[in-house]
């Protein structure tokens, strides 16, 4: 196994680094609220950096998702590269990569997520969804939503006729809404494997995106903690604070190192379903454990509403709750060793 990132996905995530610091600073992700940043978002798309991910593989996007959580940048991005871009390159029709891929990588196009399966979704014999999707995180920025239906199948539906959305409220604020499904349009994407290869692609670049919420949290913990002084002394000098940082580091790591080494098997064309598990747990367990350290080690600054933290910490609970958790994915992964998997 080789981690090291190529020279292009090393350039593209630099760039992604200046942009998403320097668009996502505190005071423009305070006035987006809830949604999106739409400025944001065009720049993205306007540096190449969506249209890149299809040569850059799970690893790059996994790279450049890093720096978003750092950042806890407001923007559909991994929504958009896993389901849209990474979907349509694994398992759409020449046809439809000739068809959609455009607008997808130029951000005209923007593909949500209803995944896992949804007991309640059905498809006809004509293509047409019917079903509701309690939950999907960006939809509000979406004109497309990829539905893994009651049987596993995927279906990529244009939002218009017989969808219907409204609005929904997350931990984190990630533009999410409820689907309503009414004898929807809807085109299959891939065959039988599909949905199993997109899920694990999806919980492979969430997990890496909480590797950099997680990062990012400790970061603005260590800056914290480093000239906050208490009794005459920096809290970075308690060695109870010393402790907790390096346990959430190496968590931190944990986290990053699955992610990386389930992208990396992908990209090289081996199996990596236990793998994309295996990251999904970590991201799930151990990040949780790291953005509550980093609001902990902010004492009562970290209970602010306001506080840059206090975002990470929302971030990692709803990816927490994204990626199932970690009891849930434990029994996923156990199953599927069991089996053979």
């Amino acid at each position: 196994m080789d981690f090291t990132p190529t020279e292009a996905q090393t350039e593209a995530r630099d760039l992604a680094a200046r942009i998403f610091g320097d668009l996502a600073t505190h005071d423009r992700l305070k006035a987006a609220g809830t949604g999106s940043d739409p400025e944001l978002w065009k720049s993205l798309c306007a540096a190449g950096l969506v249209a890149a991910v299809a040569e850059l593989g799970l690893l790059g996007l996994v790279l450049l998702l890093e720096e978003q959580g750092r950042t806890t940048a407001q923007a559909p991005y991994a929504a958009s590269c896993v389901y849209g871009v990474l979907a349509l390159t694994a398992h759409g029709s020449a046809e439809q990569r000739d068809r959609l891929l455009p607008a997808v990588e130029d951000g005209s196009a923007v593909v949500a997520g209803a995944l896992p399966a949804q007991s309640g979704v059905r498809a006809s014999a004509r293509g047409e969804l019917t079903g509701t999707v309690p939950v999907v995180p960006w939809l509000r920025d979406a004109t497309h939503v990829l539905v893994a239906d009651a049987e596993r199948r995927l279906w990529l539906a244009p939002l218009g006729r017989g969808t219907g959305i409204a609005p929904v409220e997350l931990t984190a604020p990630w533009s999410a809404a409820r689907l309503t499904l009414e004898r929807a349009p809807a085109e299959p994407l891939g065959g039988r494997r599909a949905y199993a290869d997109v899920l694990a692609t999806a919980r492979t670049a969430f997990a890496g995106l909480q590797a950099g919420v997680c990062a990012g949290s400790l970061a603005r913990a260590v800056a914290h903690t480093g000239t906050r002084e208490q009794f005459g002394r920096p809290l970075a000098t308690r060695q109870a604070v010393q402790l907790r940082a390096a346990d959430a580091h190496m968590d931190t790591e944990a986290i990053r190192v699955t992610a990386y080494e389930s992208a990396w098997r992908r990209d090289a064309g081996l199996p990596y379903a236990p793998h994309a598990l295996t990251a999904a747990w970590w991201a799930s367990e151990a990040g949780q454990r790291v953005v509550h350290t980093g609001q902990h080690l902010h004492g009562g600054t970290g209970a602010d509403l306001d506080h840059p933290v206090h975002r990470h910490f929302l971030w990692g609970r709803q990816l927490d709750a994204y990626l199932g958790c970690g009891a849930e994915v434990l029994q996923e992964l156990g199953e599927l060793i069991a089996h053979g998997g």
